[in-house]
Order: C-alpha cells, then structure tokens, then sequence
C-alpha cells in the first residue's frame, strides 16, 4: 500500500482504517497520478471534498470479479476509456492493430478492451445492479451524440445509449462530477439529474431545463447523409458555454438530451486543481512491468491553459474542452517548476510549457466573455478576425520568470504553436525569444498542406502564412547564430485533398528541401467536422459538397507521394503519378520525383559461396 495515491485495492483501503467507500473510479489507462490524466484529476478533486474515492486502473473487462474486488460504493461509479478514445488507442489510421499503447505498463498492447467505455459499463452493471454510473473522459465526449464510428463505418447511437449509464459528462469534467457527486451524497437520484451543464442524459420525454434546439435524429442520420452533415453543424454552433443551448436527439423511443456546455474553469480554480496533491508518478505498482510510458513526455512539463480557438477542423479538441482560453497564473506555474527542481530526476530542463496550443494564454478577443464565441466565425480562418487579440506579452513574461528559477538551465515550448497566430502580434517580441531561448533545436508546427482549397477545408492558414514565418524563422535563426530547423507535421488524404492535390503537396516539399519521415494519414476520429466530411462529402459548415478519398488504396497512394524518397514507397508513387496524369515527373530531371521503371540490371556472376566473381587482372 502506499498512502501517497488513491487507493486501488481493497488492502489499500484496509490500511487506511476504511471499510466503506464513496466512488469507483475506473480508467483505461495505467494510473499515473498526474494531473495529464483526466481520472486521477477527477479523483483528487473528489478527494479534496472529503469523498473516499479508489481507483481501478485497467482492470480485466472479461467478468466482473475485478470490478467487485473492491466491494460496493457508497453512492456510484464514474468510469472513462482514459485518456484517448480507445479504438484509436489500438488501431492506425490504416485500421492495423497497434503493437504498443504507451498509457499502459511496458507499452502492452491489449490491456483495455476496444469501445472500453461500454464493455466497462456492461461489468459495473454486473457487479453492483442499480449503482449510479457516470461516464466520461474523451471517448465518452466526443461520441455523446449519434456519430460516425470509422472502424465499423457506420453511424453509432450515442455512447451513453451503447453503455446504459446513467449520465454522460463531456469535457473538462470537473465542474459536473463535483455537481453529481454532491447530489449523490444527498440523497438525489440520478434520474432527476437532468439541469447539469456538461452533461447529458436519455429519458422518455424531451422535457429540458434549458433552451433547446433539436437535430435530426438517430434514424435520420443513420439513413441521409445530409440530415447527419446537418446535426454536426448544429452540435458545432452550440458548443458554447455563454450562449449555447441544449441539443436534443431523439435515440427511437428515446430523446437524448446533452446540456450546454460547463463553463470552463477560471484561473483560480485553475490553480486548485493544479495544486492538488498529485505524486506526479506512476504507481509502484508497475515497477516490475516496466513502468509506464506516457509520464515521460509529461514529468517535467507544465500545461499553462485550457482550450482551443484554433479551428482545425480534424482535432477534437473544440469539440471536448471548447474554444473559450483560460490559463493558470504565474504563480502557480512557477511553484510546480519549483518542484521539478527538487526531483531526483530533475536535469534542470523544463519540457514543456503548454497546452492544446502554447501559445493561447487569453481569450481570443474580449467579445467572447460577454456574448460566448462567434457561431459562423473562426478566430483564425481563412483569415485573422479583426478584433483578435494577438497579445504574447503575458506567455512571454511567464516564460521568463521560469528561465530564473535556481536549477532551470532551459525552458523549451514543445506543444503546437500557432504561426498564423504569433505573426499577428505586431511585437515580434515572442517570436525572437521563442527562437532564442525556447527550441529544443527542432520547433515543430504544423501548414499540414500547400494547397489553400485543401486548407480551407483543414480550417488552417493559406500556405502563404506559413512561408512568411519560415522566412521570419530563417532570419531570426541567422541573427542570434542559431541553427534550428523546423519539422512540419503534414497529412494526406484529408477530405478536399485529391491526388492531383497530393502530388502539387510532393512537389512544395521537394522544391523546399523538405524530406519527412513522418506523415499522419487523415484519421477520421469521433465527433470531428473532418470526420463528417469524409462520411458525407459534404462540409457541414456550409452544406456544399466537398470530395473525400475513402479508398484504402488512394489514402495509401496519397500518402506515400509525401514520402516519394523512401525506395519500399516507389512503386505506390509511380502509380500515383500515372493515376493523376502526371508522368512529366517521372524522369531524371531536377523536378522528378523518381526515375522511370527499367530493365531490371543483369546480376554479376558469382563466385564460390555466392560472393561476386573476382575479375581477372589484365595484361
């Protein structure tokens, strides 16, 4: 037992004199007590309210046994997938099985089931009949509504339906697990629960407790395309915690009811979750297993803000902690770097200071905390708003503060930047400072394609953004006798993206001396406006059609034109080549990108053992 962590057996429990508990928390992921973990948060802030709380970190989903082990709680189960949507944790964008899963002990693969949220829900129900169970984490935000599931390809009710929980918490939980918990302990039932922002729930009525809109239901979006494209930009335009309403989605004889969203948490409660008595590292009880992965990238960084303004259209971050910015103060940040100074670990490097984006530390413009975010209008795209404000001086003077500290040798930024963004502030201050003394020698961002329609599509910048800041880059880099490179993160076969589209996006990146090693194919995750586009073909935002590879075969040609160097990629980029008409690259001119078939070269003759024939001197 260690009393430093949430206990997570019935002999933990035992050796803190407990013989009752109040909340079962489960996870698909190892438990790591950080606060980058959505359950140990949740957790710890149940603790801080004086609730006994244990945690069952991937227990085995094949009976209920695991789930009893720990007896009955006082008054529920909150349960989540961990910290990513498990079908995604074990499948590529390819649908291949993944042979890692670095939120597990060792890297195994297997440890939680697929669709984890339902098939934990099914041994909940089982061990303790009637017990409260409250869902949430990412899976069970981003699938709250009917939704598209990539790896059956077909249209899936909500997960709250699938799981037969109770109620249904969508992003950042806080807020609504305290609400539920308290009422829990009063006394209430769940079934009354039903004015909770941030949560959803299913009842026979569509009787609400707010204002409400309704979007096509179950049985429409599984059968119209357009019906479906249609309740994605309802759910989109409400997702507002100022002046979004309810959504109601009739589930056959059932109406699934999913509140306005929570407001976000200010910067002092911020700063009370952050201060929460996390260890900041994985239970003892991996050890033998080989520890867990995932506290690597995380152990000496710091995530300074909350949501999104950034509008990628294929991130789900919008859709599951908002566009709405709130950040911790400095003081907070700085005492957690403090504290890394004091581990035994500590190199005086600080890995990160970020968050979704690191360089989003206010609200995109001072409207929005009057009237909520603009429905019909990106902050960024396709161009700047003009009331953003792309103020730096705040992040900037934090990220000074924490080079001071004793025993920090380095700070370095190493979440997503917006350029697009940080060329906005007229200053230039961040941008000089970020190259002096924030990159670890590689600065990654991400223009992801150099086509503007297909970008248009992506909700990023025109590619002429992104060569303005690598020219500003370049020069900054010359004037403080840096040499820093960037790596560009790029996708293929994005919805709007044809290979004619791909093959313009091989030929950008070989006339730039870009060679990438990596390429992220399109990933159709839950609940994603990409991901409408590519079930539909349709751009919810404006209802116009929008073409979207869905062949296996075209995604895999795609992508390998963005790695036309790699010799296994060469005949998938001959075809490609010849399947979009354009074999004027296929030559040995400085232009091509690979050299035409030819006879295959006739073999050496061959010596004793195999080895090549020695050739006879002469004279």
């Amino acid at each position: 037992m260690n009393e430093l962590f949430l206990p997570v057996s019935r002999e933990d429990m035992e050796a803190r004199g407990w013989y009752y508990y109040d909340f079962l928390l489960i996870t698909g992921d190892a438990y790591v007590d950080h606060p980058s973990f959505g359950t140990p948060v949740i957790g710890r802030l149940l603790e801080s309210e004086g609730f006994r709380v244990a945690l069952l970190a991937q227990p085995d989903w094949h009976d209920a046994e695991a789930v009893r082990a720990m007896g009955r709680p006082r008054y529920g189960c909150m349960l989540s997938a961990g910290n990513l949507d498990s079908m995604v944790a074990h499948y590529t964008a390819a649908k291949r099985r993944r042979s890692e899963d670095f939120y597990s002990p060792g890297k195994q693969a297997g440890l939680r089931p697929d669709r984890a949220v339902i098939v934990y829900a099914n041994r909940v129900r089982e061990a303790f009949p009637g017990l409260p169970l409250v869902i949430g984490g990412l899976e069970a935000s981003l699938r709250r509504f009917a939704h598209y599931d990539y790896w059956e390809d077909k249209v899936r009710a909500s997960e709250l339906v699938d799981a037969g929980a109770d109620l249904l918490v969508y992003g950042m939980g806080e807020r609504a697990s305290l609400e539920i918990a308290r009422r829990l302990k009063a006394g209430e039932k769940p079934e009354t629960m039903t004015d909770i922002r941030g949560t959803a729930v299913c009842r026979p009525t569509a009787d609400c407790a707010f204002e409400s809109v309704t979007v096509p239901s179950l049985q429409e979006v599984r059968s119209d395309k357009a019906a479906y494209a249609e309740a994605t930009r309802i759910e989109y335009e409400e997702h507002d915690p100022i002046r979004g309403r309810a959504i109601l989605q009739q589930h056959d004889r059932r109406w699934l009811i999913v509140n306005p969203p929570a407001m976000p948490l200010n910067t002092r409660e911020l700063d009370r979750v952050a201060a929460l008595p996390f260890t900041r590292e994985v239970h003892p009880m991996y050890e033998s297993m080989g520890g867990v992965p995932a506290i690597e990238e995380v152990r000496f960084s710091v995530i300074h803000n909350r949501g999104c303004f950034g509008g990628c259209n294929f991130c789900s971050l919008a859709f599951h902690q908002g566009r709405m910015i709130t950040s911790r103060s400095h003081e907070s940040v700085i005492k957690e770097v403090e504290g890394f100074t004091h581990h035994p670990l500590f190199k005086g490097y600080v890995h990160d200071v970020g968050g979704p984006t690191a360089n989003f530390r206010h609200p995109s413009c001072q409207k929005q905390l009057k009237v909520g975010m603009c429905a019909h209008r990106a902050c960024l795209t396709p161009t700047p708003c003009p009331n953003l404000d792309a103020d730096h001086r705040d992040y900037l003077a934090l990220l000074r503060k924490l080079r001071q500290i004793p025993g920090v040798k380095k700070v370095f930024v190493r979440s997503g930047i917006r350029f697009d963004y940080m060329l906005c502030d007229k200053s230039g201050d961040f941008f000089a400072e970020l190259v002096r003394h924030h990159i670890s020698g590689q600065l990654k961002v991400a223009p992801e394609h150099c086509i503007d329609n297909v970008l248009g599509y992506m909700g990023k910048p025109p590619i002429e953004v992104y060569e303005r800041f690598m020219d500003k880059y370049a020069r900054l880099n010359h004037q403080y006798g840096k040499q820093q490179y960037v790596v560009p993160y790029l996708m293929s076969s994005h919805p709007g993206s044809t290979l004619r589209d791909a093959v313009k996006l091989a030929e950008y990146l070989k006339a730039h001396g870009v060679r990438p090693e990596q390429v992220q194919d399109f990933y159709p995750t839950p609940g994603t406006l990409s991901t409408c586009m590519y079930y539909t073909g349709i751009d919810p935002r404006t209802g116009q059609k929008v073409y979207a590879a869905r062949d296996y075969h075209e995604k895999e040609l795609q992508r390998a034109l963005l790695q036309w160097t790699r010799p296994e990629k060469r005949a998938l980029v001959l075809e490609a080549l010849k399947k979009a008409g354009r074999e004027d690259l296929i030559g040995y001119g400085k232009h091509c990108l690979v050299r035409p078939d030819g006879p295959a070269r006739k073999a050496p003759p061959q010596g004793k053992g195999g080895a090549p024939a020695k050739k006879k001197p002469r004279g």
